[in-house]
């Protein structure tokens, strides 16, 4: 399974919605909380290509995006084989 990264704040209704998916089909990510973490932010908007909103979400080196992005991916049955590349 592919290593799944979140960057997060803990006040987003949209990240927790998020990590609850991940959590329903079991699969084990790494939060990076942009406010408690140093740098992370910035990180973030880097690999992100500029998109400055929480949830960032990747999937290996796969940007998927916010949440509606990875509710859609899953909808459209493209999240578990992301997944499980």
């Amino acid at each position: 399974m592919q290593p799944v990264t979140i960057y997060t704040t803990a006040w987003c209704p949209y990240c927790s919605a998020a990590k609850s998916l991940l959590r329903e089909k079991n699969v084990a990510f790494t939060e990076i909380d942009v406010e408690k973490t140093v740098g992370a932010r910035a990180a973030m908007v880097q690999r992100a290509g500029g998109r400055t909103s929480v949830p960032q979400i990747f999937v290996g080196d796969t940007h998927v995006g916010g949440c509606d992005d990875l509710y859609a991916l899953d909808r459209a049955g493209r999240l578990d084989p992301l997944l499980a590349a």
